[in-house]
């Protein structure tokens, strides 16, 4: 008998969701027997029953397209009158669905294993722009946030080069810094700031007077959850998110004015935010997307719920939920000690 699937896209989005959409609708209907509907604004949609059509003409030309054609939101599956495991099945029989494809991140994949655990026939496609899941080597979107950010500390060394100015750019990575230590060696970047290994404001400004006393303009990256060791917590004033997180966001704007009191060199800061989600993805993240998407439909066809998609090395692999939970993938002290013996 035909599966119906039913597919969601939540949390925050980052380029090559549709493309993950259009891959495991192409190979669903052309090759598994398998019809699909999209569920809008993430969780809410599979909680309302508010639904899209998706057949083969609704997702073409989709592999370039940045954001969802589905919507998302931070709302949880268990929120509202008709949230939870026993209401979300009155509504997948209701609506005929078979089987559901979440696509997101860390939050997304827990929410996936609680329904699991309560009998929801679930699987999963990970999504994270920080590429922190350590089930997976790469998540799409990381590769076009640092292209992006590359292209940003490329653009301000120019500009800082002009006026013999210290550029402070920071980009995404709450708990990783991996866009941060990518996207700084790429543009050759003199000092990148992490959350997983902090700095001390002195070690900071001593980098920056190395480059100023060498000729040139000081590039500094800093990762958004980057905390300087006398700080408790990452820095916010933005309140809170849907997921009850602080909202990160100014830390470069908090470092720039020290540093120029500091050493004296004219200071600049510039905040990338949600520049890094926005726009077409990159030909590496349009085909691993692309790749993960035509997996997953394998996954529900074998009917192996409760897990998700993956890529090791170069291969498309499957892990459990909570194999995907159970350890967050941070920059190993090896990797920042390997560029931070160039700083400066």
């Amino acid at each position: 008998m035909k599966q119906r699937i039913g597919i969601l896209t939540s949390g925050g989005d980052c380029p090559g969701l549709n493309a993950v959409i259009r891959g495991a609708v192409l190979k669903g209907t052309e090759l598994n027997d398998q019809e699909f509907i999209g569920f809008r604004d993430g969780w809410w949609g599979l909680v309302q029953g508010e639904t899209v059509r998706l057949d083969r003409k609704d997702i073409r030309g989709l592999a370039k397209e940045g954001g969802t054609i589905l919507g998302t939101s931070r709302f949880g599956p268990y929120e509202g009158p008709n949230g939870g495991a026993d209401n979300i099945q009155k509504t997948l029989n209701r609506l005929g669905v078979d089987a559901v494809i979440a696509i997101g991140g860390e939050g997304t994949a827990a929410a996936s294993q609680r329904l699991f655990n309560e009998g929801i026939k679930i699987v999963g496609v990970p999504k994270t722009i920080d590429n922190d899941l350590n089930a997976t080597d790469y998540t799409f979107g990381f590769d076009t946030a640092v292209e992006i950010a590359t292209e940003a500390i490329d653009r301000l060394r120019t500009t800082g080069n002009s006026h013999k100015r210290c550029m402070v750019l920071e980009v995404m990575g709450r708990h990783a810094g991996w866009i941060a230590l990518h996207a700084g060696t790429a543009g050759g970047a003199h000092v990148i700031l992490i959350p997983e290994h902090p700095e001390s404001i002195e070690q900071i400004c001593a980098w920056v007077e190395h480059v100023r006393d060498r000729g040139r303009a000081p590039m500094v990256v800093v990762a958004e959850g980057f905390k300087l060791p006398d700080m408790q917590e990452a820095y916010s004033v933005k309140g809170l998110d849907g997921f009850h997180r602080p909202r990160l966001g100014g830390i470069a704007e908090v470092l720039a004015p020290i540093i120029e009191e500091r050493t004296g060199i004219e200071t600049r800061a510039t905040v990338l935010g949600h520049i890094q989600r926005g726009g077409v993805p990159t030909a590496f993240d349009r085909v691993l997307a692309t790749r993960l998407g035509m997996a997953v439909v394998d996954l529900v066809k074998d009917e192996e719920w409760g897990n998700m998609v993956a890529l090791r090395g170069t291969d498309i692999v499957r892990v459990g939920f909570e194999e995907a939970l159970a350890n967050p993938k941070n920059v190993p002290e090896h990797r920042y000690q390997e560029m931070r013996a160039i700083f400066g």
